[in-house]
């Protein structure tokens, strides 16, 4: 009897097969106005942002940046390129980022992100980011 080789299912298939790796990034006190920009030429919905050493400390979406141009509450004035340059991403950053290490199983990581429905998930080695799975 000879045996069995395994079958590579989609079931099979880890995370680092399917991120996207060289994520842009942008840090926590860079200003609103730069991660727009970036959003903007990268065709991006997500942006990580790490502190000075690389690690991640938040995620910040084109929702968010949306959010805050069009919040009611904000005056509309000749300040306004001014308090996006002033700003930093970090006020408007989404802080409790959820992460999956890159040899998490595909099928699990699809299913964090459809019950908690979001459209991007940070992939960590540590405390580093690695790659992004949207």
């Amino acid at each position: 009897m000879e045996p069995q080789q395994a079958k590579v299912t989609p079931r099979s298939h880890r995370v680092r097969s399917w991120m996207n790796r060289g994520v842009p990034t942008i840090r926590g006190d860079a200003p609103i106005a730069a991660a727009a920009e970036l959003i903007r030429a990268r065709h991006a919905r997500h942006l990580p942002v790490v502190d000075p050493r690389g690690r991640l400390i938040g995620i910040v979406t084109d929702r968010d940046l949306r959010h805050m141009v069009f919040d009611p509450t904000l005056r509309r004035d000749a300040g306004w390129p001014t308090m996006l340059n002033r700003t930093p991403v970090a006020e408007i950053m989404t802080r409790a980022v959820l992460t999956v290490p890159a040899n998490t199983d595909l099928d699990t990581a699809a299913r964090l992100m459809h019950e908690r429905r979001i459209g991007a998930l940070p992939v960590v080695e540590g405390d580093r980011l690695v790659g992004i799975l949207t």
